[in-house]
């Protein structure tokens, strides 16, 4: 069972990351501004993901202990396939939202292209298909990484 401090600790960092973000999304700062926090905050969310991890390292003897205990009984899976499932998880968000920027690029170009000419909606719609690809090979990614736990 974690105790409060385990608790409290990430709730404070996610909270002092996001804080400053604030301006950024009432529109009260510049573009640059804006661009500067971003990347700021970026950077502190990969410090927060290893920071937690190396924080969670410390008892693994307690953790090996609790793992045998519940891995008898089929409870829980290892840290392999936890992070298996994560990686999953990642090829298709990440190749949902490569298919969506490939697509918002592409689409509104295409439309234009047929308003123009009515013979270019063949063509305009393979680049259309090809953005929606990308999605569907981020899937068949993480469907392969899967089977494979």
């Amino acid at each position: 069972m974690l105790n409060i401090i385990e608790l409290l600790i990430p709730m404070v960092l996610i909270v002092l990351i996001s804080l400053p973000l604030i301006k950024v999304f009432r529109g009260k700062i510049s573009g640059q501004s804006a661009k500067t926090r971003l990347i700021s905050h970026i950077v502190m969310f990969f410090v927060v993901i290893v920071g937690s991890v190396i924080f969670s390292a410390g008892d693994l003897s307690v953790l090996a202990a609790e793992e045998t205990a519940t891995a008898a009984n089929g409870i829980m899976g290892t840290n392999a396939q936890g992070l298996g499932f994560i990686s999953a998880a990642l090829a298709t968000g990440m190749s949902a939202l490569g298919a969506g920027i490939a697509v918002a690029a592409a689409a509104p170009a295409a439309i234009g292209a047929f308003s123009e000419n009515e013979k270019n909606f063949g063509k305009s719609l393979i680049f259309v298909a090809l953005g929606e690809g990308v999605a569907i090979y981020g899937l068949l990614i993480s469907i392969l990484i899967i089977n494979k736990l």
